[in-house]
């Protein structure tokens, strides 16, 4: 039952920052935290593997928080790790609770049950995607402008390979939002900035596609490497250039009136 998945003194599967700010942006921080539920024996991984980026997306949580602030932008925060339940990834995909994730073994997701996956399922996904869905139908009703934004950061290298982009703007449909906030921020020469790197939104995405796209919302994932967000003075500068390029591209990305979806 849901109802023992969390102990009573552990966080909820979500925070929510700012709900009712004035900003036209909604932040979304899937990968904020490397919490694993005390039911689950840290998934049978060291430390040193559960804090890795496996385990969450390193600085991001931080600078959604410094993003939220600057903009006055609601905030939504999923507050597990992403080896428990990834919730930036359909239910059907593989990735939902790695077995393997990168080069490492993940014991406690092997041979998961159907009733084991659906309990995790019902105690973290479906809260948090529920919570982001509701305020998305309140802002839509309401006929606020509205665009998504997924707060992300990805590795210095993956695989042997190194990734020389400081940021990527991933989007599928919100290309002119998208193509925007790369042209705000490749103004600064020192910044290297790609669309589409070093990931694409494809059929194992969830924020883009279920909560932008298919509400006719611009949305794009903001990805972020990890080593220029990896202090303060990182994210400081990092929420300093996001905010710039999000300002300069509120108005060029259709501004977001799709109207509300049924449910």
């Amino acid at each position: 039952m849901t109802e023992s998945f969390l102990a009573l003194d552990e966080p909820p599967a979500y925070g929510v920052v700012n709900p009712d700010g004035a900003s036209p942006y909604v932040l979304l921080c899937e990968h904020a935290s490397p919490r694993i539920p005390r039911c689950l024996s840290d998934l049978g991984l060291p430390k040193a593997e559960r804090m890795r980026h496996i385990g969450w997306d390193v600085g991001a949580q931080a600078l959604a928080l410094g993003l939220s602030a600057a903009l006055d932008a609601p905030l939504f925060v999923a507050n597990y790790s992403r080896l428990v339940v990834d919730c930036n990834r359909p239910l059907s995909a593989a990735s939902l609770m790695p077995e393997i994730s990168e080069a490492t073994l993940v014991p406690g997701n092997r041979g998961l049950t159907a009733a084991a996956r659906q309990r995790r399922v019902d105690a973290l996904f479906h809260p948090y995607h529920d919570a982001v869905a509701r305020r998305l139908d309140a802002r839509q009703a309401a006929g606020r402008p509205t665009l998504v934004v997924g707060v992300h950061s990805f590795t210095p290298q993956f695989k042997g390979h190194n990734r020389p982009w400081h940021a990527g703007i991933l989007f599928d449909r919100a290309r002119d939002f998208g193509q925007a906030l790369i042209t705000t921020l490749a103004e600064d020469p020192a910044l290297i900035i790609a669309a589409n790197e070093p990931y694409r939104i494809d059929a194992d995405d969830y924020t883009v596609p279920v909560h932008g796209d298919a509400r006719g919302l611009p949305a794009v994932l903001l990805e972020i490497r990890q080593d220029v967000i990896a202090d303060a003075g990182g994210v400081r500068d990092w929420t300093l250039h996001l905010t710039r390029a999000l300002r300069a591209a509120e108005g060029c990305a259709g501004a977001g009136h799709a109207p509300a979806v049924l449910r």
